[in-house]
């Protein structure tokens, strides 16, 4: 039997900055002996496509190159529409599909199909900051990291063979996994909450923990992933806080703390609450649940409730990678916020009214209620935030900083409605009831689409352009 194609993605929509992360990736790659099939997965607006493409379309690469952007999107839409033969599904197949963070990712999950998928978000490096003496893990933890100053001496650099390190597990058995490996229920992050993945307030280091458990020797691992240096997946309320404590910042663009790992090692778990999809690979060989297809970036969350099916595990792969935190394109912090807290209430509501889950999805009962109560709980956290800010601002020296904390407050307010309990119920149950709705007739529709991909790509292959020029 031959192994599956390997493909690395790089889902994206700052097309400006991509062809920096190919080049990293690509080269990483050449040095450990690996040439992935590379797909640069495209949402950019046409606009921007035709400024900056030439930038991506002149780039060599040691591995092969493809990119799939706007024009190729409309060229599967179309095909899979006219295999669909209905017009009413054509609404839901745009949705799905449409330029989000789920959207994007679910044209990732197609075009791999039959094979193993390795992602990483478009401003991440094949590298980790680590500190320069690593610290002994206790026999239950499996990593521990924690907040440095930009600039300063204590960590640097290191690199891991990201690739073989996923090779090394997905798609097999737990008992032809490496030796190395912990083994448990699930991880617990002292930082996170469990049910969320939210944090609990900005720490200055955090442990996993491993909750032990049995794991099933012919359990398959479908889902696994790097450790992350930089940010460490870090809530959009954390930039704010870390901006808040540190007098001498004056800009919420300007990250001053760098997460850097103490040390880390490899684990399988039943479970995966830190499902973290910027540094992730997947078996993909028979399909896998479509993402969330929602701009809130919460995307991922279906897979920490898909993986708790038997006989499927997840494994944190003995690797690092390091997230740059790009602000070019991405969303003002205020409307960071109000995104992640939507995310939070819809992972908690999701989670509780969780019915089954199959091969290629999940169920749910949810269907969009938002009471009075839910509305008042955000808003009581977020006014929270807000005299914080105002506070700081009052303390502040720097008329910069005093500025800039202002904005935040001014914008943070607009944000969540005025902070005004009815308008912000009334729509707060606007913005849930649409993605409640996508989300569910997405999970129904998608095992049909899989089925009319896989084979149109066994046959003639899904649209998408070949790039550069290959070095020798």
């Amino acid at each position: 039997m031959n192994d599956p194609e390997t493909y690395f993605v790089i889902p994206t929509h700052r097309l400006r900055d991509v062809s920096e992360t190919i080049h990293d990736y690509d080269e990483h790659f050449w040095r450990n002996g690996h040439s992935p099939q590379m797909i640069v997965f495209d949402d950019s607006t046409p606009s921007n496509v035709e400024k900056y493409f030439t930038q991506l379309e002149q780039l060599k690469t040691r591995s092969d190159l493809f990119y799939v952007g706007p024009r190729q999107k409309e060229e599967f839409l179309g095909y899979l529409n006219s295999r669909l033969r209905n017009k009413r599904l054509e609404p839901l197949v745009k949705n799905l599909f449409r330029p989000s963070y789920g959207g994007n990712r679910n044209f990732t999950l197609m075009y791999s199909l039959g094979g193993l998928m390795v992602s990483s978000d478009d401003d991440m490096r094949p590298y980790a900051l680590m500190e320069d003496s690593p610290e002994s893990l206790e026999s239950d933890e499996i990593s521990r990291g924690r907040l440095h100053k930009v600039g300063k001496n204590g960590y640097a650099r290191k690199s891991f063979d990201i690739m073989s390190a996923f090779s090394d597990v997905l798609g097999k058995k737990v008992s032809e996994i490496p030796e190395n490996y912990e083994q448990g229920e699930f991880l617990i992050d002292t930082a996170m909450d469990l049910e969320t993945n939210a944090t609990k307030g900005l720490v200055e280091d955090n442990t996993m923990i491993l909750q032990h458990g049995r794991v099933g020797k012919d359990a398959i691992v479908k889902i696994a992933q790097t450790f992350r240096s930089g940010t460490n997946d870090i809530d959009a309320i954390d930039f704010v806080d870390m901006f808040l404590n540190d007098d001498n910042q004056v800009s919420l663009d300007e990250l001053n703390d760098l997460y850097v790992l103490v040390n880390f090692r490899p684990a399988v778990t039943n479970m995966n609450w830190r499902m973290d999809c910027g540094v992730a690979g997947y078996d993909n060989t028979f399909g896998l649940p479509p993402f969330f297809p929602t701009r809130l970036r919460f995307e991922d969350y279906i897979y920490r409730l898909w993986i708790q099916q038997e006989g499927i595990v997840a494994a944190h792969v003995d690797a690092a990678q390091h997230h740059t935190k790009s602000n070019y394109m991405r969303n003002p912090p205020a409307s960071e916020v109000l995104n992640e807290e939507i995310a939070n209430f819809l992972k908690r509501k999701i989670k509780s009214s969780l019915t089954s889950v199959d091969e290629l999805g999940i169920t749910f009962d949810y269907t969009g209620e938002v009471t009075a109560q839910d509305a008042e709980e955000v808003l009581e956290k977020i006014t929270s935030l807000h005299r914080r800010a105002l506070h700081a601002a009052e303390k502040a020296k720097s008329p910069d900083r005093i500025d800039a904390l202002r904005l935040f407050a001014a914008n943070l307010e607009k944000a969540f409605y005025g902070f005004e309990p009815d308008f912000f119920q009334h729509n707060l149950l606007r913005i849930v009831d649409d993605a409640i709705a996508v989300i569910r007739a997405s999970i129904e529709l998608w095992p049909t689409l899989v089925e009319i991909c896989y084979f149109q790509k066994v046959r003639n292959g899904l649209p998408m352009l070949r790039l550069g020029e290959i070095e020798t």
